[in-house]
């Protein structure tokens, strides 16, 4: 699957030599990593900017010589394994007796729906064209964050069901589990702006 813009693979023609390439593609992904570890980290930029850096230091450290569409996918990986990493650190200084038995972060374990593979990924069809990218945006801090990686990665990078399985090291059934309750969620968590995303409309 090549994910490499036009306009950045015409850069990318031009650039001589590995830190530039890096150059290129951070500002191409940067942005949408933030926030896809903002909301992960419920808000904290100073965080999120930490796991995106480390990232991509790894990447370029350990695949700076692998084809460009091949650094998405990558990236995204490490950036998931960076995030998981702080997770349980978090998770442990919550809990300091918590290191006598393993973190299970992960909500992989729920059950597996048998759903059809849900191929619409862009997230306006998904949801309604009048509810803004600040209101979805709201909405998905509000998910589990394995719904919100499933959705991002789906949704907002174009990711197929396989290699979000890779990134998020979980089954393509996880997947698709997690991504549907996150349109479902995010459907809910939106009706009452529009009641025409489906769900109630009534506010509590």
């Amino acid at each position: 699957m090549d994910l490499t813009p036009k306009e950045t693979k015409s850069e990318l023609s031009q650039a001589q030599t590995a830190e530039q390439r890096l150059k290129i593609f951070m500002q191409d992904v940067t942005g949408r990593a933030l926030v896809m570890m903002e909301n992960a980290t419920q808000g904290q930029h100073g965080i999120a900017m930490d796991l995106v850096q480390e990232a991509f230091i790894a990447l370029h450290k350990s695949y700076a010589d692998k084809p460009i569409n091949e650094w998405y996918p990558l990236f995204y990986t490490i950036l998931n394994h960076k995030l998981q990493d702080w997770r349980r650190k978090e998770a442990r200084k919550a809990q300091p007796f918590s290191f006598f038995k393993k973190v299970n972060l992960d909500d992989d374990n729920e059950e597996v729906l048998e759903i059809a593979d849900e191929q619409q990924l862009n997230p306006f069809d998904v949801l309604d064209q009048e509810v803004t990218i600040d209101e979805i945006q709201a909405a998905i801090r509000q998910l589990p964050v394995r719904q919100q990686q499933a959705f991002m990665l789906r949704a907002w990078e174009g990711f197929d069901t396989q290699t979000t399985a890779q990134i998020m090291n979980c089954s393509e059934g996880s997947v698709k589990t997690h991504y549907h309750r996150a349109i479902q969620g995010l459907r809910t968590a939106l009706a009452h702006l529009n009641p025409h995303v489906g769900g109630s409309s009534h506010e509590e």
